[in-house]
C-alpha cells in the first residue's frame, strides 16, 4: 500500500507596512491636534475682540503673503519630484530630457531654496508689522497672529534641516539604496503636512480675518 504523497504548503509573505512610515504618520497625527490647539486659540481670541481684529488685520500685506504661499505651494511640487526620483533609486542626475532626468538631490536642493525663501519672507513680514505697532505682547492680535504663523515658522525650519540631512546622507553613502528612498519618502509627508497646515493658515488669517 502506497502512502499518497504530502505537499507543504508554501510560505506566505505577509507585508507588513513600514514602521517608519508608520510613526511618521502617527507623529504628524498629534501635529494635526497641535495646530488645531492653535487655531482654536485663534478663534477664540478673535471672537472676543472683533474689533481689534479689523483694526489689526489692515496692517497685512495680503499681495506678498499670497506670493510666498505660492512659493511654499511650488516647493511642495518639487518635493515630490525630488520623492520620484527616489524611488527609481535616481539620488543625481542622469543623462535624458525632461524632468526625469533630474535626480533626488537636485529637486531637494530647489525645495530647500524655496522653503528658506518661504521663511524669510515670513521674518521681513515680521518687522514689516512690528513697524507697524504690531508685536507680540502688543495685543491678542499680535499674540495669535505670531504664535500660530511662528509655531508654523519653526516647523519649517526643521523641514529645511530635514532636507539636508537627507542630501548628506545620499552623498555619504556608496550606494542609494531603498533605505534612503524611504527617508526622502517620509520628509515629504513632513513638508506635505506643513504646506497643507500653511495653506489652511492663509485662509484664516489672511481671508477670514
Amino acid at each position: 500500500m502506497t502512502t499518497p504523497a504530502t505537499y507543504a504548503p508554501a510560505p506566505r509573505t505577509v507585508k507588513r507596512p513600514d514602521p517608519v512610515s508608520v510613526g511618521t504618520i502617527v507623529w504628524l497625527g498629534s501635529e494635526v491636534m497641535f495646530f488645531a490647539g492653535l487655531f482654536a486659540i485663534y478663534f477664540t481670541l478673535r471672537s472676543t475682540s472683533p474689533g481689534l481684529w479689523e483694526e489689526q488685520t489692515s496692517a497685512l500685506n495680503i499681495p506678498f503673503a499670497f506670493i510666498n504661499t505660492v512659493i511654499l505651494v511650488l516647493s511642495s511640487v518639487t518635493c515630490q519630484f525630488g520623492v520620484w526620483a527616489a524611488e527609481r533609486l535616481q539620488p543625481y542626475n542622469v543623462k535624458g530630457r525632461g524632468w526625469r532626468s533630474i535626480g533626488m538631490v537636485p529637486w531637494f536642493w530647489i525645495t530647500f531654496a524655496l522653503g528658506a525663501i518661504f521663511v524669510s519672507g515670513q521674518v521681513w513680514e515680521y518687522a514689516q508689522l512690528v513697524h507697524h505697532g504690531v508685536t507680540l505682547s502688543g495685543d491678542s492680535y499680535g499674540s495669535a497672529f505670531y504664535l500660530t504663523t511662528g509655531f508654523h515658522a519653526l516647523h519649517v525650519t526643521g523641514g529645511l534641516v530635514a532636507f539636508l540631512l537627507t542630501i548628506g546622507r545620499a552623498f555619504a553613502v556608496r550606494k542609494f539604496t531603498f533605505k534612503e528612498a524611504r527617508t526622502a519618502i517620509v520628509v515629504s509627508y513632513y513638508w506635505h503636512f506643513v504646506d497643507v497646515v500653511w495653506i489652511a493658515l492663509f485662509a484664516v488669517i489672511y481671508f477670514l480675518q
